[in-house]
């Protein structure tokens, strides 16, 4: 087993406050994350080389906020056994680095356990879908990925830490590399209300990416991301028979009612395809 630890929702509406083209992200609060016993790898080192073979990543942003080490190792047992090497990323790790360096690195499965939700600067801008870290806000961190809009301040709501947020503009402009056919699970809230960072993954590489399109609750997406999982690695179940399979079983989320989808499904659907073809 290759795992690697690394410490490191609805659309609400943030408020603006500090530099004129930042703003607050105030969303619901979400997931949660896990600590499980893997290998480690220091901050500022670089990534593990699993060797070849199919990898695939646990991004563990809400490993901070609160742990489920059950989720965690169901999810890697059955990736596993699919045969995928699994890294995960936890806690302090899941800086802008990380996020920054994902598309060099090989993974054709990618799990983004994070807070994720809808940001505008005022009444008069359109949402758009951001990406929490767990790296806390500076205003002279990161100063030109700032200038230019790749990267936004962000926090969960009043009381809790600002941190940088990852917008669709960085994964198009400030992410090295390119995505290799690579499947993008998305398990925070609104990653599918508007389609903007789905286009953005699938513009840098992705094949496909599976999002709810509400805010979702931690208890109900911690079990219906391992349903959606053990269905993907179900031989020739495809991945619009994943999807519904999952809605049948789970159900949308019970009390925001938002349901998974996948996308691209226009004007080419690829639901027809298994996770194996879509990986390429």
């Amino acid at each position: 087993m290759s795992k690697t630890k690394a410490k490191k929702q609805s659309k609400g509406k943030p408020q603006k406050k500090g530099l004129p083209w930042f703003a607050w992200l105030l969303i619901a609060l979400g997931i949660a994350g896990a600590v499980v016993l893997v290998r480690f790898y220091p901050m500022g080192q670089p990534f593990p080389d699993n060797g070849g073979g199919l990898k695939a990543v646990i991004v563990d942003q809400l490993s901070s906020v609160k742990g489920n080490e059950a989720f965690v190792t169901n999810v890697t047992e059955q990736l596993e056994e699919y045969g995928f090497q699994v890294d995960l990323y936890q806690q302090d790790d899941v800086d802008v680095d990380l996020y920054g360096q994902l598309a060099t690195r090989g993974y054709k499965l990618i799990i983004f356990r994070a807070h994720s939700g809808l940001l505008a600067e005022n009444e008069m801008t359109q949402d758009r879908t951001v990406l929490f870290t767990n790296e806390a806000y500076d205003q002279l961190s990161h100063y030109d990925d700032q200038l230019h809009d790749r990267l936004v301040m962000a926090r969960v709501g009043e009381g809790y830490p600002m941190v940088f947020g990852i917008p669709p503009k960085f994964i198009e402009d400030g992410m090295k590399g390119k995505f290799d056919d690579s499947v993008v699970i998305m398990m925070g809230c609104s990653g599918l209300f508007e389609r903007d960072l789905a286009q953005a993954f699938v513009g840098k590489g992705a094949s496909a990416y599976l999002a709810w399109n509400g805010t979702v609750e931690l208890n109900y997406v911690d079990e219906a991301t391992p349903y959606l999982i053990e269905q993907l690695c179900s031989g020739n179940t495809t991945l619009k028979e994943a999807v519904d399979n999952t809605m049948e079983a789970v159900g949308p989320d019970p009390e925001h009612k938002a349901g998974l989808a996948y996308y691209p499904t226009y004007p080419l659907d690829i639901g027809d395809k298994t996770l194996q073809q879509l990986m390429g």
